[in-house]
């Protein structure tokens, strides 16, 4: 007499689901990874293979030519200005879009998203017409540090809007009504109670700010003017050197740009997981 062993038995059909959804995974995390090269890491790969054509040597002396260290320091200081100016204005616009009702709000929150539909030289045409040498407003901005903020900050507002927009819709109001019957100020509320759940929101949509506003260039290029030492930024800079056939000297900015812009969104993201983790614990 012979006995079948339970490992010679057809599966059943929870064994086929879970092959199934283990096949499915298989192939969209395969199909994601070979996308993700194309778009990302191979291009990646090239630049840093052309960065480092010249050698150590080169690569250095690009980055600290003083024409580079120079459309760094105004690329940085512009960055983190408009950066830190954005992620309050951002926040605040965020809050009137979610907890006002105004006469317009659809179109204002149509608005926000220009920056992304906008060809970047355009909105610097944009900010060339209004803030050029014959500006309706009666402000010269052009060829100025002032004028690089404006257009940086036009292209990189939406970062922090749309980042905070949905954790403010999610955030429970009875909270805050609960500390209001406490007793608890309109500005202790909002320090205590809402900054906290908006933190790690508000610093990714910073983050990318940033990271947008070091690599820019069309919305910089005509108000600007890439004058050096003063509103040169980095991507214009790299643009010159392409200019003069110098591609080695060019990826070596780009990497160290990369590398910033690395850096500080992983910061922030790790800034945004400590503030979500306390705010949970607080909760």
């Amino acid at each position: 007499m012979t006995t079948e062993t339970q490992s010679d038995s057809p599966p059943g059909p929870s064994g086929l689901r879970r092959a199934g959804r283990t096949g499915s995974t298989s192939l969209r995390v395969g199909v994601s990874v070979v996308w993700l090269s194309v778009i990302v890491l191979m291009p990646l790969a090239a630049i840093a293979w052309q960065a480092a054509d010249g050698g150590w040597q080169a690569f250095w002396l690009s980055v600290t030519s003083h024409a580079a260290l120079e459309s760094f320091r105004v690329t940085l200081t512009i960055s983190v200005g408009v950066t830190i100016l954005n992620a309050v204005f951002g926040l605040l616009i965020a809050w009137v879009l979610i907890r006002d009702d105004f006469v317009g709000k659809r179109f204002v929150d149509a608005i926000i998203d220009l920056p992304f539909a906008l060809p970047t030289i355009v909105a610097s045409l944009v900010m060339l017409a209004l803030y050029g040498h014959n500006s309706p407003a009666g402000l010269h901005l052009q060829h100025t540090v002032w004028g690089v903020g404006v257009a940086l900050a036009f292209v990189t507002l939406p970062f922090v809007v749309r980042a905070v927009q949905p954790v403010l819709l999610e955030i429970d109001r009875e909270t805050e009504e609960a500390a209001a019957s406490l007793g608890a100020s309109g500005p202790k509320i909002f320090t205590s109670v809402v900054l906290p759940s908006l933190t790690p929101a508000l610093l990714s949509g910073a983050g990318l700010a940033f990271s947008r506003a070091i690599g820019e260039y069309g919305s910089v290029v005509l108000i600007g003017g890439a004058v050096p030492g003063k509103t040169e930024v980095s991507s214009q800079w790299i643009r010159t050197l392409i200019e003069n056939d110098d591609r080695t000297g060019a990826a070596a900015i780009s990497i160290v740009l990369l590398s910033i812009s690395f850096v500080v969104l992983v910061l922030l993201r790790l800034a945004g997981a400590r503030a979500a983790k306390r705010a949970e614990m607080a909760a």
